[in-house]
């Protein structure tokens, strides 16, 4: 069989390739009744994620627990599942305040593919390989594979030579008993079943891995400690709006009048978490950092040291 054949006979066995009879009408259908058959088919989305929680859980804790130890969280994707990483792994800094380096997303054919279709480069899994090897790959770093089909080269590279060089391993795809699944540790597939515009992955597959690298990211920065209950201590006060955001989140962490929050932040030099602490362990900056560094950033560990 040639491998265009062989091709076209894997992609017949995937969910997210098969066409729908009954919607080969739907252009020919009102716009709005599109737009509600569109709508209709994004509500099963969540419930195809939840269904996976478990797994999703299971790979949180992994990777907390290696960037508990200094590790980094990579993506690695191509095409929609590579752009995908590329975002969540982009606004973590901000959200976060994690260190350049610490969440990265990589995708095929390099950043020029986040704009243009780079040919060809998610069917190399050596691509993949020479990707992570510019990291430097440790064993204390989670690769995260994604891909909708989870059959892409590129994607599945990525987990092998991850996997070989000791690191923590997590598979994302939309079909089931994907070998990007079965080449890593922790295997997560949310199947949403066929698109509205056959085997355009970008819709509900898309919405799917969106919502599980979503939970990936945020649950494991509040494992690290990354938030106060709700509210993100750890923003970095980039731009106008965010030192708004800092000013908002220092009085609803601690219910101080607007002078004490500004003059707590001046103190801190910007740095919600330490503005915090200042206030509800009446401290000094000086001794708020101190406190924070002692507690590896964690601010509940730093009030109680400070028996606040």
């Amino acid at each position: 069989m040639t491998d265009s054949l062989h091709l076209q006979s894997e992609l017949a066995t995937l969910t997210t390739e098969a066409f729908r009879p009954e919607l080969a009408g739907i252009d020919q259908l009102p716009t709005l009744d599109i737009a509600r058959l569109m709508n209709g088919e994004d509500t099963g989305v969540p419930a195809a994620v939840a269904a996976r929680l478990p797994e999703i859980a299971a790979a949180v804790d992994a990777v907390a627990a290696r960037m508990e130890r200094g590790g980094r969280l990579v993506y690695a994707g191509a095409g929609t599942a590579g752009r995908l990483g590329v975002l969540d792994a982009s606004e973590c800094p901000p959200t976060f305040n994690t260190a350049p380096g610490q969440v990265v997303g990589l995708i095929a054919g390099g950043p020029g593919a986040l704009v243009t279709s780079v040919e060809g480069a998610e069917d190399s899994p050596g691509l993949a390989r020479a990707d992570l090897d510019a990291l430097k790959l440790t064993p204390d770093d989670s690769v995260v594979g994604v891909s909708a089909s989870g059959r892409t080269p590129y994607a599945i590279g990525a987990v092998e030579h991850a996997r070989a060089a000791g690191a923590l391993t997590v598979g994302l795809s939309c079909n089931a008993d994907s070998a990007l699944a079965a080449a890593a540790e922790h295997g997560i597939e949310v199947v949403v079943g066929p698109e509205l515009l056959t085997g355009s992955t970008r819709l509900k597959a898309g919405t799917a891995q969106k919502l599980v690298l979503n939970m990936l990211s945020t649950i494991t920065m509040i494992r690290l400690g990354k938030t106060y209950g709700n509210l993100m201590v750890d923003l970095r006060a980039s731009n106008a709006k965010l030192r708004a955001r800092s000013r908002r989140i220092v009085a609803q962490a601690t219910g101080a009048p607007e002078a004490d929050v500004e003059r707590a932040l001046t103190e801190a030099e910007g740095e919600v978490k330490t503005a915090i602490l200042i206030i509800l362990a009446g401290v000094d900056g000086a001794t708020a950092t101190r406190l924070l560094e002692e507690s590896d950033g964690r601010l509940r560990t730093a009030l109680g040291k400070a028996g606040a």
